[in-house]
């Protein structure tokens, strides 16, 4: 088996369609689907980002297991129950400007930690709030779970959302819907 082959086994038991992983990772699913050519380092950081628990040492090479089997973290114990819980990956996303996306700003470089948070399920990573506009919802320093949103008609107004804007890096902000049709207002729970 080659490495497109192995994430089509990853596929299959997650129960995710092809289609919506390259959504999913924001890719084309002709890379999946096409048996010719490779996987490139991009492409593996995206998946890793969204799917932590994908082995990508199984997926390039075929030696190990195929889900990453928590470790324990000090004050976190790993039991049985948990054995298949997603570890989630922390990232110090505090840098601002000059991004186009959260691929760009959440990186292997980045990385802070991994934890087992057994409750969790879906997220695609962890970050720290900047800054008191969510104060007292959030504090500077808090850390939030994320989980990439691909598709706008599924934001839940009123709910807080990590945003990646370029000039600005990623802010938290609660959205509210806005009088003009292809906008949003992103707004401070803390007011000026």
């Amino acid at each position: 088996m080659n490495a497109k082959e192995r994430i089509k086994v990853f596929l299959a038991f997650k129960r995710i369609g092809q289609n919506k992983f390259a959504k999913n990772c924001g890719f084309s699913d002709s890379l999946i689907n096409n048996s010719k050519g490779s996987i490139g380092s991009e492409v593996l950081n995206k998946i890793s980002i969204r799917w932590p628990e994908l082995n990508l040492s199984w997926v390039i090479t075929g030696q190990g297991e195929m889900i990453n089997t928590p470790s324990s973290h000090p004050g976190i114990p790993v039991s049985e129950e948990n054995i298949h819980t997603n570890k989630i990956h922390l990232y110090d996303a505090s840098v601002t400007g000059g991004y186009n996306n959260f691929e760009e700003i959440i990186s292997h470089e980045k990385l802070i930690d991994k934890f087992v948070v057994p409750p969790f399920k879906d997220i695609s990573w962890m970050i720290f709030v900047k800054g008191n506009s969510m104060y007292p919802t959030c504090s500077s320093g808090d850390i939030i779970a994320c989980r990439v949103l691909y598709e706008s008609r599924i934001v839940q107004w009123g709910k807080i959302y990590a945003i990646a804007i370029r000039e600005q890096g990623i802010l938290v902000k609660r959205l509210e819907k806005s009088e003009n049709e292809d906008c949003f207002l992103a707004v401070s729970d803390n007011p000026p």
